[in-house]
This record gives C-alpha cells, structure tokens and sequence, in this order.
C-alpha cells in the first residue's frame, strides 16, 4: 500500500528550519555511548534513528540495545530497525522474520529497508514488502535506501526515499531527478559522508535546492572494508553542535 506522508506544517524546501536528521544507525551503544546519549538532547531537530544490532536485529535480545531504544523512546524519538535488502537478492521470508524479531524485542516504528533495489523490474516485489512489514509494525514509519534515484514509482511504496548516499566529493556536483519535484521534501533522504566543516552551509544548501527534508552528514571518511573499521556513518560527526545549531531550534550549546 502507498506510504504518503503529510504533516501539519510541512518541511519547507527553501530554508534550513525545514530540515531534520535521519541516523543511519550508530555503533553499538557501547562503543558509541556519547553518539547514542547525543539523540535525546532537546531542541535537536531528529527525525528518526536506524537501530542496526548485528546486520539486522542479532540473534537475541541485546541489554544495551534495550536500554539505548527505552531512552529514546521515552524523548518521544522515533526509531527504525535495520533491514538488509542486499538490492533485491535477499530472502522474503529472511526480511520478515527479522522484522517480527525488532518489533517483538525492540518495539521498533518502522524500518529503514538498506540496499533497496532501484529498477522498474524490482518494484512489484519492494511493494509486496513494504505492504507485509506495514502490517508487522502496524502502519509503522518504512524508509527505503536506495542511495540514489530510483525509478519513480517506489515513491508510492514507501514514506521516503533515501535517493543520495555517498561522499561529498560526488554530493557537490549531483543532480536530482526531475519527477522528485512532484513530491515534497518530507518524502526525500540524503546520507552524506566525508562533508568538512567548511562546507557544511554548502552541503546544506544543496540539500534545500535538491528537495530534501531529512539529512545526515558527517565530517568522518569514506568507505569501510573488512574487521575493526567503524564505517562514516557511525559516529558523531566532529560538528555535530555546528549542524544542529544551524538547523534545529532554541538548542543550547
């Protein structure tokens, strides 16, 4: 079924009070216990925060999970499970189970559904997904990650689209599709990693003009491979205090 967002005061494409945050998913909480703290500091203009456990929701409940999701729940934070859809090559069934496991653990509200396919030919099938896990989480928040534009219509499968994930090098000269003008910003996501400070209001600007209404970039490098590497995105970015001055309301440094 479509996922059409509205809200009471819509996310304004020409200025930076329009935007908010989407975590991708910190480190565990207890490697990442001040990134983790950081999201129930009031005034921060948070959309949402992705929990990833272990490539999905782990085997079993994790304590520190629990405590982490009890915390942000208790801030009124919206949070989403993790869901690796390894661009339309993993199991139906893989996907559903491990979304039974965050609702019934985690009490999660909604899922950010990482490495969606983006093609024509894939969308009967995201939309068989996206309608299951709508039932799981009981009309629950669904966000797919695509990374970059995908054909039109999973518009209607989803309450947003992550349509840029990658580094700045590449977010600076990107262009967005045309059809994405049909749509608010609410319904768009960029991930942007390795963005320096100095172009952080750049980075920003481009987010309005692109049509985005909820961001997260970070100062931290590039890709990550293999055992003992902390990926960008799971870190607080070095002007965390910067970016949500800039963007969030009456926050105090």
């Amino acid at each position: 079924m479509p996922h059409l967002t509205t809200t009471d005061t819509p996310l304004a494409a020409t200025g930076a009070e329009g935007l908010g945050f989407g975590v991708p998913g910190y480190a565990h909480p207890l490697l990442a216990p001040a990134e983790w703290a950081e999201l129930t500091r009031p005034g921060t203009p948070l959309h949402w925060v992705v929990l990833n456990v272990a490539a999905g929701p782990g085997d079993r409940p994790d304590p520190h999970c629990l405590e982490a999701v009890g915390r942000l729940r208790n801030a009124g934070v919206r949070v989403l499970g993790h869901l690796d859809m390894s661009h339309g090559s993993r199991a139906f069934g893989d996907l559903v189970r491990d979304a039974q496991h965050f609702c019934d653990w985690y009490k999660v509200d909604g899922f950010l559904l990482d490495r969606c396919p983006t093609e024509r030919a894939d969308l009967a099938n995201v939309r068989r997904t996206t309608a299951t896990l709508d039932a799981v989480v009981d009309g629950g928040h669904m966000v797919l990650g695509h990374g970059s534009h995908p054909y039109p219509g999973y518009a209607e499968a989803a309450d947003q689209l992550v349509t840029f994930s990658g580094p700045w090098a590449e977010y600076r000269w990107s262009q967005v599709a045309e059809w994405t003008a049909e749509y608010p910003p609410e319904r768009f996501v960029h991930f942007v990693h390795g963005v320096p400070r100095t172009h952080l209001k750049e980075a920003t600007r481009i987010a309005r003009w692109q049509g985005a209404g909820t961001i997260f970039f970070t100062d931290r490098g590039g890709r990550w491979e293999g055992r003992g590497q902390i990926g960008p995105f799971e870190t607080l970015p070095g002007y965390w205090d910067e970016i949500v001055s800039q963007i969030g309301r009456g926050v105090s440094e």
